[in-house]
């Protein structure tokens, strides 16, 4: 199985995002340091692994023995990786791998883990970790965006995903808190999400996509520069039958709502978005992203916040998961992590296509999901 890197889609994006026609430095290429793609024999995986900036993490069902595992990976031109590829490893804990670029300037550290647990139960929105972009022909390392995780029992993490690295795009001299989405100090207990529809200027607007708005989902984003809805693939598998969902919302919608064009509806009024999906995975939609995930037939269960209102105070909410179109969840399926569940929230609900108002803002936080 070959999994391709998402940052590879990423640095695609930005070479036709910047409209330049200079061909790559060879000297460029030299000073990569990353994985990019990801090979191992036989079927243990039950869906795509995630390969990011410094890490892959790979799924198999918890029976699966991970003693004696030899995983192999593609390196940028040149680069080089220890222990080497295809060595035999222990995978019952995370391992490292440090990848060193062709020209021996540049080091990157990996950890590779195959995920075994389910999604947590508990969000508190506590764990922060940021984007890293590091200037190739100077070494210099900038944060550039906001990651949210949660801290399991067992010390890993679960990470939160959202569209900054899309914003980034557009916007690449931006802020850490001039992102759509963001830790905030003030949460209901402790720390919060906050999300904020921004505009992504004329950039932004060239491209068909005159707003982003905040989000943040279980999954992963990967940018599709042709169709940027796509980029959001939501969902990690899930083994339980999910049941309910509560937590807490504060919300206050933008002034000025505009569509894709970026024309204002002087009528229309933005909303936020809360919602959750348990779908099936299968070879053919392995994930489902924001063009078909409230749509696809592969949906069995469905959870969406109904009632929804502007507010300065904390809110409590709770949404309870409904069968859609009558279908049931397989049992054996459900056993063998065939289905993903992906939460998800947004300061627009209509984001996925370029609809809301720039400066709606959502803050969420103790979201907890409750299963049989």
């Amino acid at each position: 199985m070959i999994i391709l890197k998402p940052f590879k889609a990423f640095v695609a994006t930005l070479a036709l995002a910047t409209i330049s026609t200079a061909c790559i430095r060879e000297e460029a290429l030299n000073a990569e340091a990353d994985i990019t793609a990801f090979q191992l024999d036989g079927d243990l995986l039950i869906r795509e692994p995630v390969i990011t900036n410094n890490e892959v993490k790979l799924y198999i069902n918890g029976w699966e023995d991970r003693s004696k595992l030899a995983p192999r990976f593609e390196l940028t031109p040149g680069a080089t990786i220890s222990p080497a590829s295809g060595t035999l490893r222990d995978f019952t804990k995370p391992q490292t791998y440090v990848v060193t670029s062709q020209d021996g300037q540049w080091k990157k550290t990996y950890t590779v883990s195959f995920e075994v647990n389910d999604v947590p139960t508990k969000y508190h929105f506590e764990g922060l970790d940021y984007y890293i972009f590091k200037d190739n022909d100077t070494g210099e390392e900038h944060k550039k965006f906001e990651k949210i995780y949660e801290k399991l029992p067992d010390g890993s993490k679960t990470e939160w995903n959202s569209g900054n690295a899309g914003f980034m795009i557009t916007n690449g001299t931006a802020g850490l808190k001039d992102y759509p989405t963001m830790q905030d100090d003030n949460g209901y207990i402790g720390k919060c999400v906050k999300l904020v529809t921004r505009s992504t200027g004329p950039m932004g607007i060239a491209f068909g996509a005159p707003i982003a708005a905040g989000n943040l989902f279980l999954g992963e984003f990967q940018i599709d520069i042709l169709n940027m809805a796509k980029s959001t693939r939501f969902g990690l598998p899930y083994r339980n039958t999910p049941v309910a969902i509560s937590g807490y919302y504060k919300y206050q919608p933008g002034a000025k709502f505009t569509d894709k064009t970026n024309t204002v509806l002087e009528n229309a009024r933005d909303t936020f978005d809360i919602y959750a999906v348990m779908y099936e995975s299968t070879t053919e939609t392995p994930f489902l992203d924001g063009t078909n995930i409230k749509t696809h037939p592969s949906i069995v269960m469905m959870a969406q916040l109904k009632e929804r209102k502007p507010t300065d105070a904390w809110t409590h909410f709770s949404m309870t998961f409904e069968p859609v179109a009558g279908r049931t969840l397989d049992p054996e399926k459900l056993r063998k992590g065939q289905y993903n569940l992906a939460i998800v929230m947004s300061s627009s609900q209509g984001g996925a296509f370029f609809r809301g108002a720039v400066g709606s803002t959502l803050w969420v936080d103790e979201l907890q999901l409750f299963h049989e």
